[in-house]
């Protein structure tokens, strides 16, 4: 069995999986559609063990997360490509930090409860208040996502 890379660590502190979570701009969902796998990148809010998405109200994701709600949704941040020997191609790297969601796909329809989750979305990108008209909450899907497991690894960090 070939051994894991020293610069590999699992995180499991809460507090660092959710700062890194916040640091995101985009997340990508991971679904299951048939026997085959589908993965869209979206904007998202976080809050509370919950991730919301918004969507139109119809398409192939709609369709594929109605049939299996089941979803993993991947995060990741802090990038850098680095070399501990220039000359040497395999000493190249990318140090990151992940984390990785899974749950189960729920629709919003209480309007009130829309209202709260593009507040949690917008709060992701922006310190601003915002109202939102009737006619853009009715014209939206929003899903929520509690988080049933979440799990986070950095790499030569």
């Amino acid at each position: 069995m070939k051994k894991r890379d020293k610069a590999i660590k699992d995180i499991c502190d809460i507090t660092e999986l959710e700062s890194i979570i916040k640091k995101c701009s985009v997340c990508h969902v991971g679904m299951v559609d048939g026997d085959s796998p589908y993965v869209l990148g979206f904007n998202f809010g976080y809050e509370n063990k919950i991730i919301y998405l918004h969507s139109t109200t119809e398409g192939k994701k709609l369709d594929i997360l109605r049939k299996n709600p089941k979803v993993c949704v991947n995060f990741d941040t802090d990038f850098e490509v680095f070399a501990r020997n220039e000359d040497v191609a395999c000493s190249w790297r990318q140090r990151y930090r992940s984390v990785l969601c899974f749950g189960k796909v729920e629709f919003v329809e209480n309007y009130d409860e829309k209202i709260e989750a593009l507040k949690i979305f917008m709060r992701q990108y922006s310190s601003l208040e915002f109202k939102f008209s009737e006619p853009a909450v009715n014209n939206i899907c929003i899903l929520k996502i509690p988080v049933e497991e979440m799990t986070g690894r950095s790499f030569e960090y």
